[in-house]
């Protein structure tokens, strides 16, 4: 008698439970961008891309300390960077056109265009 009332508990509370399952997409894969810096301009590859974070790796190339600086609607930068030695700096870009700049007055900057968001990575097989 008592399994049998056991059994019929554990099946009404199997039933209980949410009547959706909300399944959000994950969001857009984070996107590699790499940096250069060297005594002349700031080159960066991509310099368009969708919406989304962005992890810039920064070679310094040029032969001081510089900082690396992302400017724009939203903005960041490393801390020193010493000649050729690199940094990396994360950030979620939202859409609008940006500035890569060093510290150093003499070093022309890049410009980077972020478009709408990147689509998201909900069937992406083998994502880190």
């Amino acid at each position: 008698m008592f399994a049998a009332l056991a059994c019929v508990v554990a099946l009404v509370v199997a039933g209980c439970g949410s009547k959706s399952n909300p399944n959000d997409p994950r969001p857009p894969a984070q996107l590699e961008v790499s940096a250069a810096v060297n005594s002349q301009r700031v080159q960066v590859s991509p310099d368009k891309f969708g919406a989304g974070v962005v992890n810039f790796t920064v070679a310094n190339l040029s032969g001081s300390p510089i900082t690396f600086s992302v400017n724009g609607p939203k903005k960041a930068s490393t801390v020193q960077i010493d000649p050729g030695a690199p940094d990396y700096l994360k950030m979620n870009l939202s859409e609008g056109t940006y500035q890569a700049t060093a510290s150093k007055s003499n070093i022309q900057p890049a410009t980077i265009k972020v478009g709408p968001e990147r689509p998201s990575s909900q069937n992406d097989l083998l994502l880190p």
